[in-house]
């Protein structure tokens, strides 16, 4: 009998299995509160230049499938009006079409253990096209870098303190291992973003309108090459952790304030999942229980005291409270005035029973969870007071130092100031005066279609005690302002091609990520 043959495993199959046991690398670098990412050396198969301003390649236009027709006509298709089994062979056959488009929308429940969802190819491929990103640039207003804070407004400071902070913030540097085309985190365009709390290197979770998650670790080495002096060497990609962990776009991260393992992802599938980065298992903790239910989540917030208690916002108008030891069927929901799309919402860092939101209804609006007031469809917590807008409020965003900053499509960004918070008593009325803002700043906030809304981010804990948060600019920048309304930088660099449209700080150390709508990112240090 002749020796049985090894089966061949194809170019495809090893490739996957290569990827597999990459991200799997990455996500146990990260345990042990993310202390220790050790990425595996990639593979220098496939190389890339480092130059960043290398030529485009031209791709060949991507091949499409005809759509195929939820409903078909017999005439057309030559079955006789009398045939009734062939007939309804066809509605049974568009029935099948139906439900298959509808559970490419349905959002996974259960345990998604990351090893088995990592997506294919070490780094991403396909992601946004080059005519979503030339339609990106047409974005009425938006003049690519052209500057509106200049090193001039630098060294006309006047303010000693205020200049010395100008010249440090602005002399943050673009990361340059790899180029910011090289450094693509998602597929699709990028929604939301978050660094892990970790000061030992920048870790960056990025997600994408398709449900994607990007992991990078910007501390990786970049791999040597036989001939380190050839300025034309090609090096090998940065390694990039890619997983699909929600059916639709991701709003939102969160990382826990007690467990450094723990990271909170919200989305659009009316989903929250819990990422434990030790076991590699994403786990979901709420979702409607009809998964028909749509309860498109746009933002998450958690306050410190409460590390088992989620906050989130619907793009239904709602806020809700859920206790994440519990069943789904156990959190608090509320309908608030008007119904209107709550864009995003942020907890009181100091004072977590205080919650501003922003709405399409053009409004700011604080609230208190010490009182919750009505009945049924009504019950809701205190409203203590509002500010309208011109045009519809995209975030709220709410500072240790009790400042609260919102952007807008009247093209500005206000703060307001709440020092005297934690002395509100319960349900009490704000006046006037108290939700009228302090600082109004010009910004063009005209994002469009193709360029991800642009929000305002405090520092959570600034470790110089400077209460300042960052915002992308529509000019290919990214700003940073401080309470009082003063800019302390507009940060740039080579190779940026389009907007930083998600901009953050990391939570304590002065490092800025800005994430793109081709899935690219952009990091200052």
């Amino acid at each position: 009998m002749p020796p049985k043959k090894e089966p061949v495993i194809s170019a495809f199959e090893r490739k996957r299995l290569e990827n597999i046991a990459n991200n799997n690398a990455i996500l146990s670098g990260i345990s042990n509160t993310a202390e220790r990412i050790i990425p595996k050396k990639p593979s220098p198969a496939k190389e890339r230049s480092r130059v960043p301003t290398r030529p485009r390649v031209k791709r060949e236009p991507v091949q499409r499938e005809t759509p195929v027709a939820t409903r078909r006509s017999g005439r057309l298709a030559g079955i006789d009006a009398s045939d009734e089994t062939l007939k309804r062979k066809l509605e049974v056959e568009a029935e099948a079409e139906n439900e298959k488009a509808k559970a490419k929308k349905m959002r996974v429940s259960g345990d998604l253990n990351l090893g088995d969802i990592a997506v294919e190819g070490r780094k991403w491929e396909g992601g946004v096209d080059g005519l979503s990103l030339l339609k990106g640039l047409s974005v009425r207003g938006a003049q690519p870098g052209l500057r509106t804070f200049t090193d001039e407004d630098v060294e006309e400071t006047t303010d000693k303190e205020l200049k010395d902070i100008r010249k440090r913030l602005g002399g943050l540097e673009l990361y340059d291992k790899w180029a910011v085309n090289d450094i693509k985190l998602t597929p699709q365009r990028i929604y939301s973003m978050s660094f892990h709390p970790t000061e030992d290197k920048p870790i960056i979770f990025a997600g994408d309108k398709e449900g994607a998650m990007g992991v990078f670790d910007a501390s990786q080495p970049v791999p040597k090459v036989e001939d380190d002096e050839d300025e034309e060497a090609d090096y090998p990609d940065p390694v990039i952790g890619a997983f699909k962990t929600h059916s639709r776009t991701i709003s939102a991260f969160h990382f826990s304030p007690t467990d450094a393992n723990a990271v909170y992802s919200a989305s659009y599938d009316s989903s929250i999942r819990k990422l434990d980065l030790d076991k590699g298992v994403s786990t979901q903790v709420f979702a409607p229980a009809d998964l028909t239910d749509e309860l498109p989540i746009s933002a998450i917030d958690m306050a410190t005291s409460e590390p088992n208690v989620i906050m989130f916002s619907t793009l239904h108008g709602h806020l809700g409270r859920h206790d994440i030891r519990t069943k789904s069927s156990t959190a608090e929901i509320w309908q608030l005035a008007g119904g209107s799309k709550v864009g995003g919402f942020s907890l009181h860092p100091k004072h977590p029973h205080l919650v501003a939101t922003a709405s399409l209804d053009r409004t700011l609006k604080i609230w208190d969870l010490r009182k919750i007031k009505g009945s049924g469809e009504l019950r809701r917590p205190a409203l203590l007071g509002e500010h309208e807008s011109r045009l519809s409020v995209s975030h709220a965003s709410w500072s240790a130092g009790g400042h609260v900053a919102t952007s807008s499509y009247d093209d500005t960004i206000k703060i307001y100031s709440f020092p005297d918070a934690g002395d509100w008593k319960p349900g009490a009325d704000l006046t006037e005066e108290q939700m009228t803002p302090v600082h109004k700043i010009a910004h063009n906030n005209q994002t469009g279609r193709w360029v991800t809304i642009l929000k305002p981010r405090w520092q959570r804990n600034p470790t110089d005690g400077l209460h300042k948060f960052a915002i992308g600019n529509m000019n290919r920048f990214v700003d940073i302002y401080a309470s009082n309304g003063e800019q302390l930088a507009q940060l740039a660099g080579e190779g940026i091609t389009a907007v930083p449209a998600v901009a953050l700080f990391h939570p304590t150390m002065d490092w800025v990520a800005g994430g793109t709508a081709s899935g690219k990112l952009c990091l200052w240090m």
